[in-house]
C-alpha cells in the first residue's frame, strides 16, 4: 500500500517521456538514490535547521511558517536537488528538457517512498491510503517542477539561476502545501494544501506538456505526410 502510489506515478512520467526513454538503470540508481541519500541529507539538515530555527511554540504561525518553509520543504528539496544537480544533469543520457522532469520525479519518489514505507509502518493502512492522494503526489509535482526548471538549465546560458529557480519553486510549493497542515489549530485552514496540491498538479501538467512539445526528438516521430 505504501509503495503502489510511488509505481504509479513513475510508470505515469515514463509513458510521458514520449519520444527519447531513459536507461532504466540511470532510472534505478536515482530513484535509489532518492530513497537513501536523498533521506540521509534530509536528516542532517532537519537536525541543523533544528537548531538554527527551533520550534519554540506548535500554537504559533509565525512558528509554523519557519517550519514548513525552511525546516522541511526547503530541506527535502534541496536534498533531492542536490542529487539531480550532482549526478542526473551532468549524464550524456540527459539531452533534452524533458528529462528534467523524468529525473526530478524518480528522486522524488525514492524519497517519497522511504518517507511513505516509515508513516505507514508506523500508523496503518489508513495512512497508506490518505497519503496516496495527497503527500505522494505533492512530492510528484515537486519533482515535476522543480524538473521543468533544471530541464531547461541543462540547455541555457543561464544555468546557475534556472536550476536554482527550480529548487525556490519546489521548495516554495512543498512549504506551502506543508504550512497549510501544519496550522491545523486554525478551523478549516487545511482546505489551503489542498488547493496548493491542486494548483501544483495543474502546474505540473502544463510543464509536462510544454516540454514534450519542445522535444528535439519529437519530430523523429512526426508522421511523414
Amino acid at each position: 500500500m505504501a509503495l503502489a502510489p510511488i509505481v504509479i506515478i513513475i510508470f505515469y512520467i515514463y509513458l510521458k517521456d514520449k519520444y527519447e526513454k531513459e536507461p532504466i538503470r540511470l532510472l534505478l540508481i536515482s530513484f535509489l538514490l532518492g530513497a537513501i541519500v536523498s533521506i540521509i541529507i534530509t536528516t542532517l539538515l532537519y537536525y541543523a535547521f533544528n537548531i538554527l530555527v527551533p520550534l519554540e511554540n506548535e500554537l504559533s504561525i509565525w512558528e509554523q511558517f519557519k517550519q514548513a518553509y525552511f525546516v522541511v520543504g526547503f530541506s527535502e528539496e534541496l536534498s533531492k536537488f542536490l542529487i539531480v544537480l550532482l549526478f542526473a544533469q551532468r549524464r550524456k543520457e540527459f539531452n533534452e528538457p524533458f528529462d528534467g522532469i523524468v529525473y526530478a520525479v524518480m528522486v522524488s519518489m525514492g524519497f517519497a517512498a522511504t518517507e511513505n514505507i516509515m508513516y505507514v509502518m508506523q500508523s496503518g493502512p489508513a495512512t497508506a491510503l490518505a497519503r496516496a492522494f495527497t503527500a505522494v503526489p505533492a512530492h510528484a509535482t515537486f519533482g515535476i517542477i522543480m524538473g521543468y526548471f533544471m530541464g531547461k538549465a541543462k540547455f541555457a546560458p543561464n544555468k546557475l539561476y534556472l536550476n536554482l529557480l527550480g529548487l525556490f519553486f519546489a521548495a516554495l510549493f512543498h512549504g506551502t502545501y506543508d504550512f497549510f497542515l501544519f496550522i491545523d489549530f486554525v478551523p478549516g485552514i487545511w482546505v489551503g494544501a489542498f488547493v496548493s496540491l491542486a494548483i501544483g498538479i495543474f502546474l505540473s501538467r502544463k510543464a509536462i506538456k510544454y516540454h514534450q512539445n519542445s522535444s528535439v526528438f519529437k519530430d523523429d516521430f512526426e508522421p511523414i505526410s
